[in-house]
């Protein structure tokens, strides 16, 4: 019984205490508690016994005076009610296919202290929040239709007063119960009978195809129809959906109006038109489309595409509609909506989802509220649901972030309309997720040609003899005489010869073609391969505006008191521009975004600790002393463009994410993650593999975002050293990244530049340093930013054309390493070229190089990386024409060993080991 927080035995001075506690801060006590005390009809009774002066000037005027069995009697009705509002949810009629899991104590009247007798005893309404007075019979019956018919909803641990005083007086309208007028069932069911035909006719005429049909939730359908219409009715006017692959041909046709014939064609396997793109399987593809309200307004509506790696289009979608929200509607949260469809075996144990959920209040990464539904088989693939999860239901992940949760019986579509307006309202209202759980089953196997009754023999004989739900809902509309067999038939009919119609025309198409997703966004870019890669890019800036740029994120604001390193550090800054003309890394980084903006370009960096950074070498956001205000020089360069910076939660899988689809809708904008060391981005791999690297091939989608990850190997152990170069370069492939390695400021700086001053757009690998950073030499000069480029190969400047017999082919830090220990031998036979950007090879500039050195005898390729990892594998590959020579660290199964001596041992006998046996 200590599930309840009333049904201890009453502690007199315990209410006097919650009592004078009430009276000074009434938010402060708990709703239930709260209500009583607001008097009402046990106000009724208490002022017979005790005067209201009493009561505020006698603080033991509890302890004093007999309590009544009426008084006791309404305490123990306050803990029904509070019963029904903490645990009505467990004893729902939601589950259409399966008898439910019992609980105990259940909410008979007995468990309160309470009986027969009792049922007849008139309470006032308004403690439960409705007006009249009813017997206490009428005001749990009240509670059944709130709490425990087709939904079931889950609240009570939000922890402000005003969220749950919200949701009670919403559920009070009508007793929770659906209200719908003739012409809002008639479209529902319309919606049911397209859902449930589109499956059938599937079914019939490609069979055996996987499809991953709705059955079972059908529902969905109307579902996503009424969030569209009631939420344009808010204020809504975008939303994006993510969804995995479940039911998703069913959105696209009957949400999306993706045209039948376009889908039939993909059924049958049709080879595409274009070279540079190879497609996907028709269930992972996505849709753009214009909805057409009931009231007439048009709402963009995206469905994002989606591997087969279900969660991750969480992040994706949530980083959309953050870029949307901020450069196309002046961050009204309100304008655009995330929702996002799960699964009940995915939403119970993917990571991503907890990694997004958490992202829901976070100043950079908010969206104003997701509505998530989750499509509730009550199954895995062939994974009962007592065998995917430890908590009781799929959606328990929300109580983490306080959000409340309705579990609706997918057989009951009034009811899923009413679940829906109360998410609808309740994200307008408080910009917070709500969760939908959708509670249905599914038709067939996990793929319609897989053979469910292997594993669920005695669920599969209670869903092959169970009515859809249209067939449910066309009953009960034929009951109450809204619509008559024949209407039914004659649309059924109407619909039946538009697939029909569609399927023939489908015969007719010889090549298939794919819509793009969110093509306005990407109207203005080209598709290109790697050839267009290597174009060159003017990336130059002014002098006198660069300059300009430096002055002013280097001055302290005025009346601003920072810190005296804080201090230093801008002076130093400084004086880079007007006394050494030496600028390091993170004052040229700086410069880069600072170009971009004075472009009109905003620049949207986030990761782990990525405003101070990691190596405290970035101070893009700076802080006073006193109150620690933020200060962002950045920003105060032009009023038109925005430089965004946010330290992330700590995630790599969902924040990468998040930032791949900002940058995929924001192409005009600079999208930067870092990770906190490169070999982090290992957590985000799915996003990487999925996403990254092959979307414009599978779907044709463009996206120009940046990762920097922190790359080289100085003795910090293995899971500090390597961003994994040989995995990036592994996906490496017809023009589909920028991979660079680079070793110079002005190299960095104009690589970032690059991404925003190309006709198209594609992701960019930097494999940033670490030590480099603060490295004497690692600098360049205003000169080399304003009017240089990017150089893809850095040719030696020392070297003796004419002496040179070794030319030692490097990438990254090793190249300051082996330049100093030439220095040290004098040695006047080895010319060291640097690959500064290892995908795609500029193959003219590295003949161009490699061809200067005419008594060239050997080449080598020298890497700090273990044999089997880094770049080798590639370079031996791509470099096959030529005889190579690698040099590297013995082969390893971690990238670095964790003793700092032997690896100084290791790193000095790789160096000495290209300077051997020179010819």
């Amino acid at each position: 019984m200590d599930q309840f927080s009333f049904l201890n035995a009453i502690n007199l001075e315990h209410i006097d205490e919650l009592y004078q506690k009430y009276l000074r801060f009434p938010d402060s006590i708990e709703p239930s508690w709260r209500s009583f005390f607001q008097g009402f009809d046990f106000a009724n009774k208490f002022y017979n016994k005790i005067s209201i002066n009493k009561l505020n000037n006698d603080t033991n005027s509890f302890n004093r005076c007999e309590i009544s069995e009426d008084i006791i009697r309404e305490f123990k009705i306050i803990n029904l009610i509070n019963g029904y509002r903490t645990r009505g949810h467990l004893f729902t009629k939601t589950n259409p296919v399966r008898q439910r899991r019992t609980y105990t104590p259940d909410l008979s009247i007995e468990n309160f202290g309470l009986s027969e007798s009792d049922l007849t005893v008139p309470v006032n309404g308004k403690i439960i929040g409705v007006e009249g007075e009813y017997t206490l019979k009428e005001i749990i019956d009240i509670l059944n239709k709130e709490y425990c018919s087709s939904i079931g909803i889950e609240y009570m641990y939000i922890r402000k007063p005003e969220e749950i005083l919200w949701i009670q007086n919403w559920i009070n309208q009508n007793f929770n119960q659906p209200v719908l007028d003739v012409e809002e069932k008639k479209r529902i069911l319309k919606k049911l009978s397209h859902a449930v035909a589109f499956e059938n006719f599937l079914h019939t005429k490609f069979v055996g195809q996987k499809r991953f049909s709705l059955e079972g939730g059908e529902t969905l359908i109307p579902a996503l129809d009424e969030i569209i219409n009631h939420s344009s009715e808010l204020g809504v006017e975008e939303i994006v959906i993510g969804m995995a692959h479940r039911g998703r041909l069913n959105v696209l046709a009957n949400i999306f109006n993706k045209s039948y014939s376009q889908i039939f064609t993909e059924f049958e396997g049709k080879d595409y038109l274009e070279t540079i793109f190879s497609g996907d399987v028709k269930y992972h593809l996505g849709a753009s489309n214009n909805y057409i309200t009931k009231k007439g307004k048009t709402v963009k509506i995206s469905l994002a595409p989606n591997p087969s790696h279900l969660e991750t289009v969480d992040a994706i979608v949530e980083g959309i509609v953050r870029a949307k929200t901020d450069h196309d509607y002046q961050e009204d949260y309100g304008k655009v909506m995330p929702i996002l469809i799960h699964g009940d075996a995915a939403i119970a144990a993917q990571g991503i989802v907890y990694e997004v959920i958490q992202m829901m209040n976070l100043e950079g990464y908010k969206t104003g509220g997701t509505i998530h539904i989750v499509i509730n088989n009550q199954i895995g693939f062939t994974t009962n649901y007592l065998d995917a999860r430890s908590s009781t239901y799929c959606t328990d992940i929300a109580k983490t972030v306080l959000c409340p949760v309705l579990h609706v019986n997918a057989d009951d579509a009034e009811a899923v309309i009413h679940a829906i307006r109360f998410a609808s309202d309740y994200r307008n209202t408080f910009n917070k997720d709500v969760f939908i759980d959708l509670l249905g089953y599914r038709k067939y196997g996990h793929n319609e040609g897989d053979e469910p009754r292997f594993t669920q023999p005695q669920l599969y004989k209670i869903i092959e003899n169970h009515p859809n739900p249209r067939e449910i809902y066309r009953a009960k509309l034929e009951k109450d005489d809204i619509i008559t067999k024949k209407m039914v038939a004659d649309s059924d009919e109407e619909y039946r010869k538009l697939l029909d119609k569609n399927l023939e025309v489908s015969k007719e198409i010889e090549q298939a073609t794919i819509e793009l997703f969110m093509q306005h966004e990407r109207k203005d870019f080209d598709r290109v391969g790697a050839t267009e890669l290597l174009a060159s890019v003017d990336t130059t800036f002014p002098l006198d505006k660069l300059r300009s740029i430096a002055y002013k994120i280097t001055e302290v604001p005025e009346g601003k008191n920072l810190f005296n390193k804080t201090k230093r550090l801008l002076k130093q800054r400084r004086d880079m521009i007007e006394i050494t003309h030496k600028i390091d890394w993170g004052m040229v980084e700086l410069l880069a975004y600072g170009t971009l903006l004075t472009e009109g370009h905003h620049v949207r960096l986030s990761g782990e600790d990525v405003e101070r950074g990691t190596f405290s070498h970035r101070h893009a956001v700076i802080k006073t002393e006193d109150t620690e205000e933020e200060i962002i020089l950045l920003n105060s360069l032009n009023t038109k463009a925005k430089f965004y910076v946010y330290n992330s939660l700590l995630s790599e899988y969902g924040v990468l994410g998040f930032e791949y689809g900002y940058a995929m809708t924001s192409p005009y904008s600079l999208t930067i993650w870092e990770a906190q060391f490169g070999d982090f981005a290992n957590g985000a791999q799915i996003v990487i593999d999925q996403y990254l690297s092959a979307a414009e091939d599978k779907w044709k989608m463009q996206n120009g975002l940046v990762m920097l990850l922190p790359h080289g190997f100085e003795g910090q152990g293995a899971e500090h050293s390597s961003a994994r170069i040989e995995r990036f370069l592994s996906l490496c492939a017809n023009g589909n990244m920028y991979v660079v390695n680079a070793t110079t400021p002005a190299n960095f700086f104009h690589s970032l530049r690059r991404q925003l001053k190309t006709n198209y757009r594609k992701p960019l690998i930097v494999f940033s340093p670490k030590s480099l950073l603060r490295h004497s030499q690692v600098v360049s000069t205003l000169d080399e930013l304003a009017e240089g480029g990017f150089k893809e190969v850095i040719d030696d400047a020392k070297a003796d054309v004419e002496k040179v017999t070794r030319i030692v082919l490097c990438s990254g830090k090793l190249f300051y390493e082996l330049d100093k220990k030439r220095d040290e031998l004098n040695e006047e036979r080895i010319a060291i070229v640097r690959l500064e950007q290892l995908y795609p090879l500029h193959w003219d500039k590295i003949h161009q190089a490699l061809n200067k050195y005419t008594f060239r005898k050997e080449l080598i390729w020298a890497q700090e990386e273990p044999e089997n990892m880094g770049a080798w594998w590639y370079i031996l590959k791509e470099f096959r024409k030529f005889n190579i020579k690698g040099i590297y660290t013995s082969e390893s199964s971690s990238p670095s060993p964790g003793s700092h001596k032997r690896y100084d041992k290791i790193q000095k006998n790789l160096i000495n080991s290209v300077f051997e046996n020179v010819k």
